[in-house]
């Protein structure tokens, strides 16, 4: 694996920037201690600075002028985030204390760090892995709780212990293969090729399943919910009922909703866009139309379709084609219950097997059943050990399954066994790659390219 050349000392502002209670300048190498001491004044001068003890004083320029009132500490190696000595300067919020403090350890011999660089260094001295490393960002960008769970999961070796795993059994089966070719008279190959392609198959299903780009989609960026259907069958109501807010525009005029119209909310801890679309109608005027084209192109892009029914009427053309085309995706609510039914659930079954649900926007009889549904569909249990949530892992596990399933095809293709370790090794180089035991320079460095600085 890249080690790289990390014996300089690197020094950025860790805070956000803008006004606020606290702004952390952090320095890591060797010369952090020395630049801590001297751009550092305790208010009790000592000699030593004890290591991890916050200390109250003064940062001063080079003509010994404050700088900033600050709080500081010194972390010795081994014991910090790096594995390098690592001084901390706790400044008042906003950016000129901090930005004085950062401009003097640049002069006393830090240079300015790039992206990620802190969180690079403690993989390169080891301390992290490479999954672990891009749990950080994740953490830092977790859209809702469940991703933030899923990112704490992930920093604590989740996805690494998932890796060691599948990669010790993928190491087993290859073992069997090698086996059966070096010792035929102990190990019978036609016996040993069908436990290899059954043990196989298994790990590239735990593989396929850990790899579920939907939900790891879901976790990082947040679920869409839209809701389609004809005009006036109370979508906008429905979508003020699930917001429990005046946010969508509600009258009896037909066509009043012109665009798409996207609020947020949260659903078992994952960040979820709910859209109110235009409704579905033939129409000549040019701006509605728009909305209308809008509408479906944001059904089509989403997670789940509300497709919005009125039980007080008869179903007409246009509800009928929505409820025709209905998918898996499709919840469809049988709005305005609470008046005089025309239209029920029995009536619709034999046309779709979607989800059927009657409610009412005004009442709000079956919305917390469909809150429950919602929560049922967008979110899951992110403490499931085999989800893979970056994008970059996801491609690295389908990459080893596929050369997996290679293995298994050319074993039940009749193949000697021995050709089907090829694509079990590139499968277990696959899997390293995840958690960066083969990476290359240049992976590492596309991996903290996307790193804030100071991190």
């Amino acid at each position: 694996m890249f080690k790289g050349n990390s014996c300089d000392t690197i020094a950025a502002i860790a805070t956000a920037s803008g006004a606020g209670g606290i702004a952390i300048v952090r320095v890591s190498g060797e010369k952090a201690q020395d630049i801590l001491k001297q751009l550092f004044i305790p208010a009790k001068r000592r000699e030593y600075f004890e290591s991890h003890q916050l200390m109250y004083g003064r940062a001063v320029g080079a003509d010994g002028a404050m700088l900033d009132e600050v709080m500081a500490v010194l972390m010795r190696a081994p014991a910090s985030y790096t594995l390098e000595d690592v001084a901390e300067i706790h400044c008042h919020g906003g950016g000129a204390g901090a930005g004085a403090v950062l401009s003097r350890a640049l002069e006393l011999g830090a240079r300015m760090a790039g992206p990620g660089e802190f969180t690079k260094r403690a993989f390169l001295n080891g301390r992290i892995d490479l999954s672990r490393a891009e749990a950080v960002m994740q953490l830092i960008g977790a859209q809702g709780q469940a991703a933030a769970r899923a990112s704490v999961r992930q920093l604590e070796g989740g996805v690494s212990a998932f890796v060691k795993g599948v990669s010790e059994e993928t190491t087993g089966v290859l073992a069997l293969v090698e086996a059966s070719t070096d010792f035929p008279d102990e190990v019978e190959e036609e016996a040993a090729a069908g436990e290899v392609a059954r043990t196989l198959s298994g790990i590239i299903e735990l593989l396929k399943r850990s790899g579920d780009e939907r939900r790891a989609r879901v976790l990082r960026e947040g679920a869409s919910i839209v809701l389609a259907g004809r005009p006036n069958v109370g979508k906008s109501s429905l979508m003020n009922a699930l917001l429990n807010q005046e946010r969508a525009i509600v009258t009896d005029i037909p066509g009043t909703t012109r665009d798409v119209l996207t609020e947020r909310l949260t659903l078992g801890g994952v960040v979820a866009e709910i859209s109110d679309t235009a409704g579905r109608r033939a129409t000549e005027d040019p701006i509605e139309k728009i909305g209308v084209d809008r509408a479906r192109r944001a059904a089509e892009a989403a997670d789940v379709v509300l497709i919005v029914l009125d039980a007080a009427e008869a179903l007409d053309e246009s509800d009928a084609e929505l409820v025709k085309n209905a998918d898996e995706r499709a919840i469809i609510c049988l709005n305005k219950s609470d008046l005089q039914p025309v239209l029920n659930a029995q009536q619709l079954e034999s046309m779709t097997g979607a989800k059927i649900m009657e409610i009412s926007a005004q009442t709000g009889q079956g919305l917390s059943e469909l809150i429950d549904e919602l929560t049922r569909r967008v979110s899951f249990d992110a403490e499931e050990g085999g989800q893979l949530m970056a994008r970059r892992h996801i491609e690295l596990a389908r990459a080893a399954a596929e050369s997996l399933e290679r293995a298994v095809s050319a074993i039940r293709g009749g193949l000697p066994l021995d050709t089907a370790a090829i694509d079990i090794r590139e499968a277990l180089e696959r899997l390293s790659e995840i958690t960066g035991e083969n990476a290359t320079e240049a992976v590492i460095d596309r991996v903290f390219a996307d790193f804030c600085v100071g991190k």
